[in-house]
């Protein structure tokens, strides 16, 4: 097993990372290429296909200089962000830029979708619709780019738009169809009516199969532009959420899984399907299982956010730092993080963030922390849901690379009154790893691979602290609601102006 290397590449919204690991599971190399957002209008998020595959190039080239053989590598999978595709015409050239998944500019289309067929949707999707999900940014596309919606022949997730730059293959995986919003899910196959509100042909999709299915071997060109040998088996892969919390050890219901990274999320495990409309829900890689997962905006990238506009001299630690500085609660200061609009709970593209009760006797320190704390009520405020429909937990697992401060890994356990669970490695690309690992026989099956998972630290909320919390989200709350009409009249103000 040990002379076994895998291979996981994760595609996230900041950045590109490739992890290689041994058969146990011990990591053995990583490398990170960041990945540019292009932000052309206000809510537009878009990145470019082309520079996916030069991080994806660049990163393994990174760990082949490292001293890894790429003739050892057993198998690769490939994961990302949910919903983001790419679009193609009938030569495989790309057609434009591909939607992210936190794009906002479909929010009309969602409105008139939403009034029009919205329970029809969710019976079909299995969700709500929303800004996040491809079925409305096609919408979108057809009234705003009808000669580019004219010309689409493919459609592919961007997982697997990456994986067949490696193989050659037309695929995707069930949670990834999903995440498209045209995929019928009581038959887990494409459904033709969906399909239909976004002006595609279902033939446009690709073949839907298993996770941790062999797809294809990496080709000949692939292998002379990424350094990996010819005839690598390369395996299907999946969402990154799916596969990060699989990684982190959510595979079983009653374990929760917390995510800080470009985007907070709070999921956990169910044995049946969740078809609700305050609830998404996808299919898990545990075989049998669902996810249940609610979904905000904004996470690290209101951390980067904040990092760019005021901190730049002393980045991220001297935040931590600071932050540290200020007491719970930051002296009543509270940072709404609604930057480019909110999905969970309140599914309203027209929110903004906001700072609240600034005063004199507030600083660095103060704004520092009220960020974490912002961001840990959103999760807070996820977590509310669940547990009103049954769905809670005590405890769970922490990923993203938010989980690199100290401080806030302690602040989401405070603010959530979670008992909080640190992988020892957590991430997307180690869950790809895995899945390479399943498909290519070294792991018997996911509850094989399971087994090399460990924790690296537990969190218990500290003594003292929960009152101050209580009420701070409950002010969180209440701000939120009474600021919501001057975000709404803000927004429509500067699209008035545009």
């Amino acid at each position: 097993m040990s002379d076994i290397l895998l291979l996981g590449i994760d595609l996230g919204a900041g950045s590109l990372k490739s992890t290689v690991i041994a058969g146990d599971g011990k990591v053995l190399a990583t490398a990170s290429v960041p990945v540019e957002t292009l932000t052309p209008k206000p809510g537009f998020s878009e990145q470019d296909p082309e520079g996916w595959w030069s991080a994806l190039v660049q990163s393994l080239r990174t760990i082949w200089q490292a001293g890894i053989d790429p003739g050892r590598v057993a198998a690769v999978s490939v994961t990302a962000g949910a919903h983001t595709h790419v679009l193609e015409d009938e030569t495989g050239r790309t057609l434009r830029p591909a939607i992210m998944w936190n794009d906002q500019r479909s929010g009309p289309q969602v409105a008139r979708e939403r009034a029009a067929r919205g329970p029809r949707i969710l019976e079909l999707s299995g969700n709500r619709v929303s800004p996040t999900w491809t079925l409305p940014q096609l919408v979108w596309l057809r009234e705003e780019e009808p000669e580019v919606h004219a010309r689409i022949r493919r459609l592919r997730p961007a997982k697997d738009w990456l994986r067949r730059r490696l193989d050659g293959s037309d695929a995707t995986d069930l949670t990834d169809a999903w995440g498209l919003m045209l995929a019928d899910a009581q038959r887990d196959g494409w459904s033709a009516e969906l399909c239909a509100m976004a002006g595609l042909e279902p033939g446009v999709l690709p073949q839907i199969v298993g996770s941790t299915a062999t797809t294809g071997t990496v080709t000949a060109a692939a292998a002379a532009e990424t350094g990996l040998r010819a005839g690598t088996p390369v395996v299907c892969g999946t969402s990154d959420t799916n596969a990060e919390t699989y990684a982190a050890g959510m595979t079983r219901p009653g374990i929760g899984a917390l995510k800080l990274a470009t985007a907070g999320t709070v999921s956990t495990l169910t044995a049946a399907p969740v078809f609700s409309d305050d609830v998404i829900h996808y299919p898990h890689l545990v075989p049998g299982h669902h996810y249940a997962i609610l979904g905000t905006n904004s996470c690290a990238s209101a951390h980067r956010w904040l990092r760019d506009a005021l901190f730049s001299q002393i980045g991220f630690d001297g935040m931590d730092e600071k932050a540290r500085e200020a007491p719970a609660g930051s002296e009543g200061l509270l940072f709404h993080p609604y930057l480019n609009g909110e999905r969970s709970p309140y599914w309203d593209p027209d929110l903004r963030a906001s700072f609240v009760g600034l005063g004199f006797q507030h600083g660095a320190p103060h704004i520092c922390r009220a960020l974490y704390e912002g961001i840990a009520y959103t999760l807070r405020d996820c977590l509310t849901v669940l547990h009103a429909r049954g769905m809670g937990f005590a405890t769970a697992r922490l990923v993203g690379g938010g989980t690199r401060s100290a401080l806030w890994r302690q602040i989401i356990a405070d603010v959530t009154g979670l008992t909080i669970e640190v992988p020892a490695e957590g991430d997307a690309s180690y869950g790809a790893a895995l899945i390479a690992g399943i498909g290519a026989g070294v792991f018997a099956d996911t509850a094989d691979a399971a087994r090399v998972i460990k924790v690296a630290e537990t969190l218990t909320p500290a003594a003292g602290v929960a009152g101050i919390y209580d009420a701070g989200f409950a002010r969180f709350r209440a701000a939120k609601e009474a600021l919501t009409p001057v975000n709404h009249e803000t927004v429509r103000a500067i699209r008035e102006a545009k």
